[in-house]
């Protein structure tokens, strides 16, 4: 009798996900939060946080971004925190100290403990962290401060563009669910705010940062969801924009890896989320909560099905499984260019993220900072 109760709990789970909460979040209209107050003449102090270990490819280029945001420079403040850096970061960073840049060399401790000691050495009223790797859009700080003008807004994220995504394969695979996923905070926000933001990209007031559990692994996330707790908003805004390369093959899957540990930890720390302390409880259930619960359902379908007496129907069901495991078996033989490869790439995207979704739960039995890796990306000339 379980299996089918089984196969009912986990096929509604995964059709939920993956379908029907997208289709509900469009059509919402329920009461929404005022749209927000963005005055782009607004001004304030802006302390800019850059942690960076051995970021010397690119820290030169991001620092020429930085000093080129159309900001006045009277109220910017650019600080990069070294952890531990062991190449040319450090050197590069100090020949910026003629053009306002400042260097705070630390031990090696992670970005949370990085991003510590950058708030202790911070004094703007605005605090924009960003990473080594992504350059800016010059306007993309300017866009930012304007929403912290609305009083009810506590953090804004920009959005993350990449550069070079192939048109098949991963990468354009998680193209399309990264474009999906901007879609969805924008419309978070219009409903009252979103999640996380992108930790290349985003500004929160001072008065709301507070120091952050050395083995945090989602600082974009815990950050915003602080001033969340506290009642401000957290917005998405499109305008603000930030570029990146693709992630080289099989990075994504360490990343994807680490994002959910994150997530694990924050559920954790925070169990108001899962209360009426969140005002948007049922949108982080739905789009957070049940990324780390879909793999869970994925195998409960399985085992629900393998359980099932003899019938066409579990004969049926059994094909349909063995064959999407198949097409993503079959993706790593499919040349890259073959017709095919349009329907064994994303089987194989969706299995390889979902694995990485079920070991995320390892963030409770190894160190966390073991499931921090750097990530290489695919840099085009």
């Amino acid at each position: 009798m379980w299996a089918g109760a089984g196969l009912a709990v986990g096929a509604g789970i995964v059709l939920y996900t993956i379908a029907w909460y997208p289709l509900f979040l469009a059509v919402w209209r329920r009461r929404a939060a005022p749209p927000v107050r963005k005055d782009m003449g607004f001004r304030a102090t802006v302390s800019t946080i850059m942690a960076v270990h051995d970021g010397e490819q690119f820290i030169g280029a991001k620092l020429e971004s930085l000093l080129a945001l159309r900001y006045p420079a009277g109220l910017l403040d650019i600080l990069v925190v070294s952890d531990g850096s062991t190449d040319g970061t450090d050197r590069i960073a100090e020949s910026f100290a003629s053009r306002g840049v400042r260097l705070l060399r630390v031990p090696r401790g992670g970005k949370a403990a990085a991003l510590n000691a950058g708030l202790a050495h911070s004094s703007g009223e605005i605090l924009f962290f960003t990473d080594v790797r992504q350059p800016l859009d010059p306007d993309a700080l300017s866009h930012l401060v304007a929403n912290l003008a609305d009083p009810s807004v506590g953090v804004v994220t920009g959005e993350l563009r990449f550069i070079g995504r192939d048109s098949i394969g991963e990468q354009r695979d998680l193209g399309l669910y990264w474009r999906y996923e901007l879609w969805a905070r924008r419309r978070h926000s219009e409903i009252d705010s979103t999640f996380v933001t992108t930790g290349c990209i985003y500004a929160m007031r001072r008065s709301l940062a507070e120091p952050l559990p050395p083995d945090t692994l989602t600082d974009d996330a815990v950050m915003p969801l602080r001033a969340f707790f506290r009642g401000y908003r957290v917005i998405f805004e499109p305008q603000a924009i930030a570029f990146d390369y693709p992630t080289a093959e099989g990075m994504e899957f360490r990343r994807r890896l680490r994002t959910l540990a994150g997530l694990w930890q924050v559920c954790v720390r925070m169990p108001e989320l899962f209360t009426g302390a969140n005002r948007m409880r049922l949108h982080f259930l739905s789009h957070k909560f049940s990324r780390l619960a879909l793999p869970w359902a994925g195998l409960l379908c399985v085992a629900a099905t393998l359980a099932l007496d003899a019938s066409p129907l579990r004969n049926l069901l059994l094909i349909a499984e063995a064959f999407w495991a198949a097409l993503a078996l079959a993706d790593l033989l499919v040349p890259r260019k073959f017709p095919l490869k349009r329907v064994t790439s994303p089987a194989r995207t969706f299995l390889s993220m979902n694995a990485a979704a079920l070991l995320s739960i390892t963030v409770f039995f190894v160190q966390p900072a073991t499931l921090w890796r750097t990530t290489h990306v695919q840099v085009r000339h």
